[in-house]
């Protein structure tokens, strides 16, 4: 008896972060709600009786790695790219995949220019990081605090959060004052914060440094008793946050993409990723799940061509792990975005580091 061959695999080719300088622990996170959604697709049979193969690479956080496993993976044949968490990783992957015609899911970055002229090709899952900042900003006035320092590293993500905050806060009579820590130490940072009369102190800036010594030398510094340290971009989202900062990591607003209250389907694969992972799943988890999910949909509806699916993105109406997915061209925004996923102003509870509170809702 002759055995038929096995189907050919749907080849997905997933970018993410797995070593320094790329934050490694995010990258973990959003392979990980990748690779259980790519297991449960295929224990229903796969996509069109083929099943999914994700082809992993390590993007290390450097835009040239990148785009030279965008074109590795095109080689390869996948259908389409997934992942990616850095934003400046993910507009260099965006560029190359529009160039080849290879249709890009971008699950978690979040700069608004993700590609330099519209394009059918490419799609996101993450806020615009206008809209989630916006909403920072927000929470910033209502609780209260309009000077506001930022202590930034030279980045197009990092200048352009400023941007967004200084653009918000000023049309309420909020100022923002940038602190370059490539020229600053931390007692220097300190020093000035103090002369500035400023009441909140926002990290834009990379970890584990230079944030944990920026973190904790404000929290030793007595003149800033009152000071709030926020970190808007997430830092303090993952376990290693509180693993290295233990106490003084905690109360640290930050931004998380996640709702109040799951749904059934955001509450069993939170629980599906806890017990592979050991831990908690972060938003970023949530963003590795639903991008497989959507991709799984559209391969089903309009076949694995690439130019059937790079078309499909508007056509998209399907119940994710953190609420109804579609996407929509949105100003400003050169690409398909779900507008919106949910936000949130989180921090870790004092009394309880390992248990976050809810501030804001945007």
């Amino acid at each position: 008896m002759i055995t038929p061959p096995l189907p050919a695999a749907v080849r997905i080719g997933a970018l993410v972060p797995l070593t320094r300088p790329g934050w490694a622990e995010a990258g973990r996170q959003l392979l990980a709600g990748l690779d259980l959604a790519v297991r449960e697709v295929n224990d229903a049979g796969g996509i069109l009786g083929r099943p999914v193969e994700l082809v992993v690479r390590d993007t290390a956080a450097d835009p040239r790695k990148a785009v030279a496993a965008v074109e590795e993976l095109a080689g390869l044949g996948v259908v389409a790219l997934a992942g990616e968490y850095h934003s400046v990783v993910a507009r260099a992957v965006a560029g190359r995949a529009d160039a080849l015609g290879l249709p890009f899911l971008c699950s978690s970055a979040v700069l608004d220019g993700l590609t330099e002229r519209p394009t059918d090709l490419v799609a996101r899952l993450a806020p615009a990081q206008s809209h989630g900042w916006r909403i920072y900003a927000d929470f910033l006035l209502g609780t209260g605090h309009r000077r506001i320092a930022v202590a930034t590293q030279p980045s197009v993500y990092w200048a352009a959060g400023t941007g967004i905050l200084r653009e918000r806060l000023a049309a309420r009579g909020g100022t923002v004052v940038e602190l370059d820590t490539s020229a600053l130490s931390p007692t220097a940072v300190c020093d000035l914060l103090v002369d500035r009369d400023a009441t909140a102190l926002l990290l834009l800036v990379g970890h584990p440094e230079p944030t944990e010594s920026l973190v904790r030398a404000v929290r030793r510094d007595e003149r800033l008793g009152g000071i709030l340290i926020g970190a808007p971009a997430g830092q303090p989202e993952f376990a290693g946050w509180a693993g290295s900062l233990g106490e003084d990591g905690t109360g640290v607003p930050f931004l998380r993409y996640l709702p109040e209250h799951l749904g059934p389907l955001g509450a069993r694969v939170g629980a599906a990723l806890r017990e592979r992972q050991g831990e908690a799943p972060s938003f970023v988890a949530f963003e590795g799940y639903d991008t497989i999910l959507v991709l799984a949909e559209v391969l089903r509806t309009h076949g694995v061509d690439r130019t059937h699916l790079a078309g499909s993105w508007p056509r998209v109406a399907i119940e994710g792990t953190r609420g109804r997915i579609r996407f929509s061209r949105t100003p400003g925004i050169g690409v398909w975005q779900w507008a919106w996923p949910p936000v949130q102003v989180v921090d870790r509870n004092p009394a309880q580091p390992d248990r976050f509170r809810i501030l804001y809702t945007g």
